[in-house]
């Protein structure tokens, strides 16, 4: 009988569930777009409830696609949305409140304070990050802070706290295991990347009780079975790595120095630097690659907060264009960008910068410009903000980068991957399958039962599709991205009354 790896893949938009077969390639997959909740600017939020339901009606439908039965899935894997923050009650599973995304900005007064406090460096030693409202433990600070009653609940051990992942484990399984891995523990703040657990240091600083925790695992093993509710079946849940890390996974980037960049709702850059974390000195952030076995991976990555999600804002937003897939059209029908250069800073800027109060901003506008030129300008801020990244990460590594693997909803954007080999001046690689997030979940919980022997046997299924080589002006290209440099300047420090 043959067998195959069941992925979930929870997204920041859509949730997406993917059936894989041994040489990594998709036999089913379906995908479920959820509601967006927006209370005030810069602030975002989801119904729990509707991460969950999407998940696992996704899941089915995959199963149904692949025409498969339930009997040859032989394990989960999980990979997640990071950052966003969910509180639930320990008894019932139900959620005490809305989940709030990675995207909010909404403890930004809290990460001031923390600064002002003298906070930062410490923080950053031990975790890895810098102080910004992107992370969990000011999220978590924010709802027992918005609600005494929550906050006591919290301290008395009633309420657990999780990512999506510890969330969706804890729902698979009926409450009975509340865990999370070593990646997705990475991203709160109040995790020691260098021992690997929580730090009551910095539980304390951010006033988290260490009651609502879950259980701090590796990225692939056996952490308990589905209840036959959910699936029909006990099935394995045997990888969890949040998106980004299992991306990089999924890319096989396990040489020291080999990165990817993902190109999502935000754009993700993760670079290889091998057994021990390396402090980044260009505001990057060090973070956990992945732990299999004993052995733990780190990287350094950079965090563009908003990339595909600039085409949603063009659809949802101002309405230029009907679906997201009509971008390309209208994006080709300008020879250029007409100067105009558009900063989506509507979350205010992640790497390198770290600026919660900048705003998104559109520079350059003329009578002549037209919606083409907007939709061009909101695609190369996709590679513009990359290029960002790229620079710090070259001078955090010391080496000029080789090459690039790249994946993702805007991957596919021929030109798109074009312009960034241009503006990077290195080869751009896509793989066949660039669903590599989802991929690298499931050669995870592959691993973890024995599916695949080795990451060897894994690095043997990466397969190209189409490699960009860069070709434009050196000169025109510098000259782009020093305009584009200046537009970053216009939009900083904007939203004064936060």
């Amino acid at each position: 009988m043959q067998q195959y790896i069941l992925a979930f893949d929870q997204g920041t938009t859509s949730s997406r569930s993917i059936v894989f077969d041994h040489h990594g390639k998709i036999v089913g997959q379906s995908q479920q777009e959820f509601r967006q909740i927006l209370p005030t600017p810069g602030h975002v939020e989801h119904d729990p409830e509707d991460i969950w339901r999407t998940q696992i009606e996704t899941a089915k439908a995959a199963i149904a696609a692949a025409q498969i039965g339930i009997e040859q899935i032989i394990a989960i894997g999980v990979t997640n949305q990071r950052e966003t923050t969910l509180l639930w009650d320990r008894a019932t599973g139900k959620p005490v409140a809305n989940a709030i995304v990675w995207q909010s900005r909404i403890s930004t007064p809290i990460c001031h304070q923390l600064s002002h406090d003298g906070h930062g460096a410490l923080i950053r030693e031990k975790s890895g990050l810098v102080v910004d409202p992107y992370f969990s433990g000011t999220k978590i600070r924010y709802l027992l802070d918005s609600d005494p009653a929550l906050r006591r609940r919290a301290e008395a051990g009633e309420l657990c706290f999780g990512t999506v992942d510890s969330f969706l484990l804890w729902r698979l399984t009926g409450g009975r295991l509340h865990v999370t891995d070593v990646t997705n523990a990475s991203r709160t703040m109040l995790m020691n990347i260098h021992t690997l657990e929580w730090d009551p240091e910095l539980l304390e600083i951010l006033d988290v009780p260490a009651a609502i925790l879950p259980e701090i695992r590796s990225c692939s093993e056996v952490y308990g079975m589905t209840d036959v509710s959910i699936l029909g079946r006990r099935i394995p849940i045997a990888g969890i790595a949040g998106d980004q890390q299992a991306a990089t996974f999924g890319q096989t980037c396990f040489d020291v120095g080999s990165a990817k960049n993902t190109y999502g709702t935000g754009a993700f850059m993760l670079m290889n630097v091998g057994h021990q974390p390396v402090a980044s000195e260009n505001n990057l952030l060090t973070t956990v690659g992945w732990k299999v076995g004993n052995q733990t991976t780190y990287c350094l990555e950079g965090s563009v907060f908003v990339a595909g999600a600039v085409v949603q804002w063009l659809r949802d937003g101002l309405g230029v264009i009907e679906t997201s897939s009509d971008i390309e059209p209208l994006a080709h029908s300008v020879p250029d960008n007409g100067g105009v250069y558009f900063v989506p800073a509507f979350v205010g800027l992640g790497a390198p910068y770290w600026d919660p109060r900048a705003r998104g901003t559109i520079l350059g506008l003329t009578r002549g410009t037209t919606a083409g030129h907007i939709a061009r300008a909101a695609v190369e801020s996709m590679a513009f903000q990359t290029r960002d990244l790229v620079e710090a990460m070259q001078r955090d590594a010391g080496v000029k980068l080789a090459q690039l693997q790249v994946d993702g909803g805007a991957a596919v954007n021929d030109e798109l991957m074009q312009f960034q080999a241009d503006l990077l001046g290195t080869k751009v690689r896509r793989p066949q399958v660039f669903e590599t997030t989802a991929l690298g979940a499931a050669y995870l919980a592959g691993l973890a039962v024995g599916y695949w022997d080795d990451f060897d046997s894994l690095k043997r299924n990466w397969q190209l599709d189409r490699e960009f080589d860069a070709s434009a002006d050196e000169g025109q290209i510098e000259k782009m991205y020093g305009q584009w440099l200046r537009a970053v300047g216009r939009s900083r420090d904007w939203a004064q009354e936060e």
